[in-house]
């Protein structure tokens, strides 16, 4: 688990005193850093508990690693490397994605979801995104409120399709590039085109599909 999960940079814990307070707005005040600590300290616990407490899902033989600034995506079985793939990622450059429409890749943890097989991009797998971490995130910066950051929360720990529908945008995964053309085949291999998903040719993610089954783990880094 990443340490900046647990530094709420974006969160004032102070109140000040400011001439012509009188006491009921003291009290208010008070009443508003409280709040704010029971909010911190539930989603720390609530964050714990699904990392320790979270059920163990189908084992599958196969594990997914992508590099973003490699552009590559490797396969493997344990420690051996069994495939390698050039891949495109979103067009919104370097950093985790934090919010809908900011075009970038999230990082981090993640398990496939569910096959798309009809997809206009060929054939599409999705990840658990956003994860407990974008969770995090999205909460201490008031992207998403604590009944949004909850269920996030529990899909994961339970191993199901998180929120989609927050702020924090969803429906991420893996996919071809649908109908062939020579345009498109071009701008594939030089530049990195999707709305934050992970794009592979049509024939390379039907290759996929082979080492690939729901609840196989999908590690993304920078």
């Amino acid at each position: 688990m990443p340490e900046r999960m647990f530094y709420p940079v974006n969160m004032d814990y102070t109140f000040k005193c400011v001439q012509g307070d009188d006491l009921k707005m003291l009290h208010r005040k008070y009443k508003l850093i409280n709040l704010k600590l029971s909010g911190l300290i539930t989603g720390l616990l609530l964050i714990s508990l699904s990392f320790m407490a979270a059920p163990r899902a189908d084992e599958t033989a196969y594990s997914l690693e992508v590099s973003k600034s490699s552009q590559e995506l490797i396969v493997k079985e344990g420690e051996q490397i069994i495939k390698r793939f050039h891949i495109a990622i979103g067009r919104g450059g370097n950093g985790s994605k934090r919010q809908l429409g900011d075009n970038k890749t999230p990082t981090g943890t993640y398990k496939i979801l569910d096959f798309k097989p009809n997809s206009r991009f060929h054939f599409f797998m999705l990840i658990s995104y956003p994860n407990q971490v974008d969770a995090w995130h999205g909460y201490i910066d008031n992207l998403i409120d604590a009944k949004q950051f909850k269920q996030i929360i529990v899909a994961n720990r339970n191993n199901t399709l998180p929120p989609q529908d927050t702020v924090l945008g969803g429906y991420i995964g893996l996919h071809g590039i649908g109908e062939i053309t020579e345009e498109k085949l071009s701008i594939h291999k030089k530049e990195n085109w999707t709305e934050g998903c992970i794009a592979l040719t049509n024939e390379e993610i039907s290759e996929l599909r082979n080492y690939v089954a729901v609840g196989t783990t999908i590690q993304i880094r920078e």
